[in-house]
């Protein structure tokens, strides 16, 4: 499985070391409790919900150099919206994989 990086984040910061201890910051802060949504609204069938709770997330993976996950990322949204949960555990697996990542 790929492994995030901070690469992109560094591309865009142009060396501003503050810039890419913000930008690590929002996404330590911010995919917890987007993880913790989407769970929820998995668990309770709100797969449009979902779908777009997905999308948000969709963008720290790209941030995070994850441009496989990123890709499936694409194809698992669009899954949900036509009521296919069934790569779940696939995507929860992404979110881990970050997760682990940003608590480093």
């Amino acid at each position: 499985m790929e492994q995030p990086n901070i690469n992109y984040i560094k591309e865009l910061s142009c060396g501003d070391v503050e810039f890419e201890e913000k930008m690590v910051s929002i996404l330590r802060r911010e995919l917890p409790e987007e993880m913790k949504n989407y769970l929820k609204t998995l668990e309770i069938n709100d797969l449009k919900q979902t779908a777009e709770i997905v999308h948000k997330i969709k963008h720290k993976i790209s941030i995070l150099g994850l441009e496989k996950s990123y890709e499936f990322t694409i194809r698992y949204e669009k899954e949900l919206l036509n009521g296919d949960k069934s790569n779940h555990e696939n995507f929860f697996k992404i979110l881990a994989t970050m997760s682990d990542f940003l608590t480093k």
